[in-house]
């Protein structure tokens, strides 16, 4: 059976490359955590901290939804419609993470009023990752 697909294209590249994408925000989240404890606050306000530590903690719950998005859609192989919502739904998760963490990171470090602009569609794709796991989830009966 063929991996390409009309929604994923080539569902075997793109499973390893949301795969190593996730498992290096994995990384970049940690780093990004220790920062904020070891030294960010030498360089920005106090009261930015808390909007730091909002987008460490929505970027490493979403890291860890991408890579279990990931997992789901190598658990199947034979391309159905789960895998590929998964799939999809993983690659959602890290564009949530680069809008809606991302525009929060540069807000702290950078502020810029237009940046607040972009969290939200971070937040929708997070929230549009979320409904197409679920819908994965249930479709994989």
């Amino acid at each position: 059976m063929s991996t390409n697909t009309p929604l994923v294209g080539n569902k075997s590249a793109w499973n390893s490359w949301l795969a190593v994408a996730s498992a290096a925000n994995g990384l970049l989240v940690v780093a990004l955590g220790a920062f904020a404890a070891h030294g960010l606050q030498n360089y920005v306000s106090e009261n930015l901290l808390p909007t730091w530590q909002t987008s460490v903690r929505y970027h490493m719950f979403h890291v860890i939804a991408a890579l279990i998005a990931v997992v789901i859609a190598r658990l199947d192989s034979t391309g159905r419609i789960a895998s590929r919502l998964a799939l999809l739904a993983a690659g959602l998760f890290l564009g949530g993470v680069l809008f809606f963490c991302g525009s929060l990171y540069l807000l702290v470090l950078a502020p810029q009023p237009w940046l607040m602009m972009t969290a939200p569609v971070g937040g929708s794709l997070f929230l549009l990752a979320w409904a197409l796991l679920t819908w994965a989830l249930i479709s994989n009966k």
